[in-house]
């Protein structure tokens, strides 16, 4: 029987570095093919301003995540781990964010200040060779797309834990923008500190309240003496410890690396499912990806069942509900209108069917986008 010898440290260096060659090569050819698209898009449309295209990138990850699977299915048979879907998703995302920046790169507002969940969530989905701009409040993340000084804004829409973000919602009544896309990210809270902090001298950790409140069982456990401080936003709490010896902050992943701060201890929250979602806004109209969700706005008429005669449809022909939302309209006292999201594209079929009956039903149908489902 023949025993299998494992190769020697510089074989399989040697291997690694013959793999690196294969890589290096494969993305130029990739970037240059990225050229060759741009090409084509201004020979279609020397008009045109970006070149990304949502549902395009959202397919492309989709496949990665999907190829990814099926090798780690592979790998298993073999009692082998490897990368798991959204790891190895994250590193084209990446590859796709640089061979864009080639093409133009896209700049993108987002609810800063830098450092912040949201600036997170704008570096997940269009990768780091993107231009990010914070911006002080959702109303000017709105104005700044409207004006065109940007080409898309990023902004929170709802918290697993928190609820639904008002302000974003009634800056839709106001605006035509559309949304393109979404994030979803996982809310991961950590304890930092500057270096030469000892835990011992630890007397003050800033954070904004609403990341105290999520930490507060982990707080009191572990620092139940030291004073807790709320400031305007997690990255402004880890700009204030930079200099500072006897505090701490609580704050994401992206905070820590641009104010150079050390994770003393990760993922501190109470709920370790806490989730937000953010949406991508935008000018233009978005095609199929395939794996999509609508959003709309409905004002009803003020009579009884108008509820139900909005939702009758999405029933009958079987499409999902993923959330509603009820906020004041702002033109007409003690009237309502209605935020619905659901599963699929208004270009479909189905859906075409149910927006038209829902548009004879109700005193007006705005549809805010159709838009790929977050892949990462």
């Amino acid at each position: 029987m023949t025993q299998y010898t494992l190769p020697t440290l510089p074989e399989l260096r040697q291997q690694i570095d013959s793999i690196d060659q294969q890589i290096h090569q494969l993305i130029n050819q990739r970037a240059l093919c990225a050229q060759q698209v741009a090409e084509v898009k201004k020979a279609e449309d020397p008009t045109i301003k970006s070149f990304y295209r949502p549902e395009r990138e959202a397919q492309v990850l989709q496949m990665v995540m999907a190829r990814q699977a099926q090798f780690k299915e592979q790998q298993k048979l073999q009692h082998r781990d490897t990368l798991n879907g959204e790891t190895i998703a994250r590193l084209f995302r990446e590859i796709m964010s640089v061979c864009l920046a080639l093409e133009s790169p896209l700049n993108i507002a987002f609810l800063g200040p830098n450092g912040t969940f949201t600036h997170t969530a704008a570096l997940k989905h269009f990768g780091h060779a993107a231009l990010t701009h914070p911006i002080t409040t959702i109303d000017e993340v709105f104005r700044e797309v409207e004006a065109q000084s940007v080409n898309y804004g990023v902004v929170p829409v709802e918290n697993s834990s928190e609820g639904v973000v008002n302000h974003t919602l009634d800056c839709f009544m106001a605006s035509s923008l559309k949304i393109i896309g979404e994030v979803e990210l996982r809310i991961h809270q950590n304890l930092l500190v500057a270096d030469g902090t000892q835990i011992k001298n630890i007397s003050r950790i800033y954070s904004h309240q609403q990341s105290l409140a999520q930490c507060r069982k982990w707080l009191d456990a572990h620092f139940p003496k030291v004073e807790r401080v709320a400031v305007s936003s997690n990255a402004e709490a880890a700009r204030m410890v930079k200099n500072e010896w006897h505090s701490a902050a609580i704050a994401g992943e992206t905070a820590a690396e641009l104010y150079g701060l050390k994770m003393l201890h990760a993922n501190i929250e109470d709920n370790p499912n806490n989730t937000t979602r953010f949406l991508i806004i935008g000018t233009e109209e978005t095609a199929p990806s395939g794996d999509d969700k609508t959003s709309l706005i409905v004002a009803a008429h003020n009579e009884a069942g108008a509820l139900y005669h909005i939702l009758e449809p999405f029933y009958r022909h079987g499409i999902s509900l993923t959330r509603i939302e009820t906020r004041p309209a702002q033109n007409d006292v003690w009237s309502y209108v209605f935020f619905i999201d659901f599963e699929g594209h208004q270009q479909q079929p189905h859906v075409k069917a149910v927006l038209d009956k829902i548009t004879g039903r109700v005193r007006e149908l705005r549809i805010l986008g159709s838009y790929p489902k977050a892949v990462l």
